[in-house]
């Protein structure tokens, strides 16, 4: 017989029996859900959180007065009215971008708290088959934290999921998307320290102006050297510190404000009047239309908003917007200005020229510190995308380094860190000036934006399930504002905005072409695996001598038989008496809980001793290094055995029921001319062991009760015995018959990366005398 599958193919028996004898784990993660929802926070506590939010969330928008200015009339200020109207636009774009649109919307799209482009993909990927690496299973969307919407078959969120998953075109493009704002993130994280730094360093040529540019920016780039080399420390010990000194920035900046606007000119506050936007751009045609890439540095920051998300309550984020960062800026810019129409001709140093002669150190000391921590809020936010790209596929293996005990988002990655300190120094010695690094700043900053905007429409549409009018409202307002400063920001590319264009350019290529290489290797793994049939038919021995030991075979499948392990018993004469097939798999979740990582079955008769492992991870999560992950594996597969062995003698029917699912408890395979009987395949959920109540009968629990007791004593003697890790250490070469762009990305860039990044064994910590690596060469 033969059986069509749901894509039109025609499979035959073999591959029915392969099914049969290797299903998928649909019962190991049968569970009941139970949703993580944001807990109910007390008014203190709330309190509490929030001000801590201002040393993470807010540093990086609320040094943006250090610049702002200066980068708005790099040739000085013709009239003092362009003054009202820079304000104007500072107001409405504060007010429509980080408040409006971030606090109030973007921040409710987090994934369980975790924020970033890649956490709004991972929604979609749970809400529709996006994913372009196919290693998903219903199983996994039994998981307590895999939240999804389910929408009627007739809506527009169900047409627009059918339009998305249509194509792999389409899939790629959305792909393409996350990486382009991911490595614009990562041009924030090289640009912040760049220009906050800068920009405090130069408060000391105010109080000495015959001071040579030069020892600005050396000072700029030792405390850029100091900053980067203490990363590896991690925050964990001097992150105390970061909130007390953002408030007491906020609460400077606000009240140096409200002292200029009532010395200077007080009316200066007719900018909230929009009517000046209108006016401003009349007056000044081109020229002010391109000073809105100086005006959009006004909401820097606020992208690293959403990604430093942490595992802070929307709510305690926008208490703290609303009550104190908002009201702080916009009398920080009102103070300034009130400053600039008396003294414009020092727009060039606007902010400290407008601090009172008594404040200055303080104020200097202050905004020297308030820079470093708006540099360490953006650091710390590439090293968590990174994390995340990494744990979707998308990124070359690095080494990660968990900083804190208590906090696992405080991570560190040293070669990404030294690259970042490189480039930081390089823009910063290269440039020597606030206003081209502005314009190179703005251009990543509105990339960004854009990427957030399409991917929070599709976020509106099938994860909200909003009516399409409001969606289009959202888009059609936000992209009103932001096309509107990258159309300005397009006008400065040759003027220090082409360097953040380099910068994700070369980062896109590099992630791009590990994904696509990743892609390309699993799709052949998948055609490659081994019928379970033929390993079978090779009986319990497997044809080959069983040695006493446990062969732990590290596979990307999650069902069937590695092409490697082929390759290992057609080469070698001998196989371990226990193997096990490890499937390490990230899932687009932030986390996946203790009890539900691991999954075990048993893989054909009793006598094989063949079993399958899958352990699933979130993106937050961190199995590297883990020197729990063996001890964790057969604990869960003892539990396993001893499960499986209750429900063989739980009834004398052929069957079970376990949590309203029913599987048998015997089936019949052929191979070759002879019909053999195998024992139960049975699939058993691993945990929640008292929900499981059997009905036995003396004799046969006394039987399974023995067997029991005779497996578990055989996989301890084989765990005594040594365990080996099997690796497979393939080489990934491009068709003969390929194009070139295809042989550059496999065989040159592809393969480069390979080279240079961490091997799979320190991956897994996997000790050298017990790794036993598989070569191999696949050809995509």
């Amino acid at each position: 017989m033969s059986e069509i599958d749901e894509n039109g193919d025609t499979k035959g028996s073999m591959w029915d029996l392969g099914q049969k004898l290797d299903q998928p784990m649909d019962e190991e993660a049968g569970r009941l859900k139970n949703m993580y929802r944001e807990k109910k926070f007390s008014a203190l506590l709330l309190l509490r959180l929030a001000f801590q939010s201002l040393g993470v969330v807010y540093g990086d928008l609320g040094t943006s007065p250090l610049y702002v200015f200066y980068n708005t009339f790099p040739h000085g200020i013709s009239d003092t009215e362009d003054v009202i109207g820079a304000l104007s636009l500072i107001i409405y774009s504060l007010t429509l971008i980080p408040l409006l649109k971030y606090v109030f919307l973007v921040c409710r799209a987090n994934d369980n708290g975790q924020g970033g482009t890649f956490a709004l993909y991972s929604l979609l990927c749970r809400h529709a088959k996006v994913n372009t690496i196919p290693n998903q299973h219903r199983t996994d969307e039994e998981l307590t934290t895999y939240s999804r919407s389910i929408f009627p078959e007739n809506s527009f969120a169900a047409k627009t999921k059918r339009w998305l998953e249509a194509h792999a075109s389409r899939k790629n493009m959305l792909l393409l998307l996350v990486l382009v704002g991911t490595c614009m993130v990562i041009g924030d994280g090289i640009l912040t320290p760049a220009i906050s730094v800068l920009s405090a360093s130069g408060g000391i040529k105010v109080d000495h102006p015959k001071m040579s540019n030069d020892v600005v920016v050396i000072v700029a780039v030792v405390i850029l050297v100091g900053l980067f080399s203490m990363q590896h420390y991690g925050t964990d010990k001097v992150g105390w510190l970061f909130a007390p000194i953002v408030l007491l920035w906020f609460l400077l900046i606000g009240g140096i404000g409200i002292f200029n606007i009532f010395k200077h000119d007080r009316n200066v506050l007719r900018a909230f009047s929009p009517i000046h936007i209108f006016r401003y751009f009349r007056r000044g045609g081109r020229s002010n239309w391109n000073s809105l890439g100086g005006i959009m540095l006004s909401i820097t920051g606020t992208e690293a908003l959403f990604a430093d998300l942490a595992h802070f309550p929307v709510s305690a984020i926008q208490l703290a917007f609303t009550t104190l960062v908002f009201p702080c800026l916009l009398l920080a810019y009102s103070g300034q200005a009130a400053y600039l129409m008396k003294n414009k001709e020092h727009v060039g140093d606007a902010f400290y020229r407008s601090i009172p002669d008594s404040m200055y150190w303080p104020m200097f000391i202050v905004a020297t510190l308030a820079a470093i921590v708006a540099s360490q809020a953006t650091i710390s936010a590439t090293f968590s995308i990174i994390k995340q790209a990494l744990a979707l596929g998308c990124f070359p293996r690095v080494k990660v380094v968990h900083t804190s005990k208590k906090f696992l988002g405080q991570i560190y990655i040293p070669d990404i860190n030294w690259i970042l300190m490189v480039l930081c120094i390089a823009v910063t010695a290269g440039f020597q000036n606030q206003s081209q690094i502005g314009n190179a700043y703005g251009t990543a900053v509105v990339i960004v934006m854009l990427a957030t905007t399409f991917l929070m429409t599709l976020i509106m549409l099938l994860v909200w399930r909003c009516h399409w009018i409001l969606v289009l409202i959202f888009t059609v307002f936000s992209l009103l504002v932001e096309l509107t400063y990258f159309s300005a920001v397009l006008l400065k590319v040759d003027q220090g905005g082409w360097v953040p264009l380099v910068i994700a350019a070369a980062f896109l290529l590099v992630m791009y072409v590990w994904h696509y290489g990743t892609v390309k290797r699993y799709e052949f793994e998948m055609h490659s695996k081994v019928s379970m049939a033929w390993i079978l038919g090779l009986g319990p021995s497997l044809g080959l001598v069983r040695v006493p030991g446990i062969g732990l075979v590290y596979t990307e499948l999650a069902s069937g038989v590695p092409h490697i392990f082929s390759h290992l018993i057609t080469n070698l004469p001998a196989i371990h008496s226990v193997v096990i097939f490890v499937c390490v798999k990230y899932l687009p979740v932030y986390t996946v809980p203790e009890d539900e990582r691991f999954l075990i079955k048993r893989i054909g008769p009793k006598s094989f001793h063949m079993f399958r492992c899958v352990a699933r991870y979130g993106y937050k999560d961190l199995h590297k290094k883990d020197d729990e992950f063996e001890k964790k594996l057969f604990d869960n597969l003892f539990l396993f055995v001893r499960l499986e062995s209750m429900m063989e003698g739980s009834s004398d029917s052929d069957e079970y029921s376990l949590y309203g699912q029913q599987t048998y408890q015997s089936r019949s395979f052929l191979s070759g001319d002879n019909a053999k009987s195998t024992p139960s395949n049975v699939d058993l959920t691993i945990s929640s062991v008292d929900s499981i109540v059997p009905v036995t009968s003396m004799s046969s629990g006394h039987a399974s009760s023995q067997a029991e007791v005779d497996e578990t004593l055989f996989l301890t003697s084989c765990r005594d015995a040594g365990v080996v890790h099997i690796l497979g250490n393939t080489v990934v070469r491009a068709r003969r018959n390929s194009g070139i762009p295809k042989n550059i990305a496999i065989d040159y860039i592809y393969a480069f990366l390979r080279k240079i990044c961490r091997e799979n064994s320190a991956i897994f910590n996997v000790p050298h005398e017990s790794l036993l690596n598989v070569g191999q060469i696949f050809y995509v």
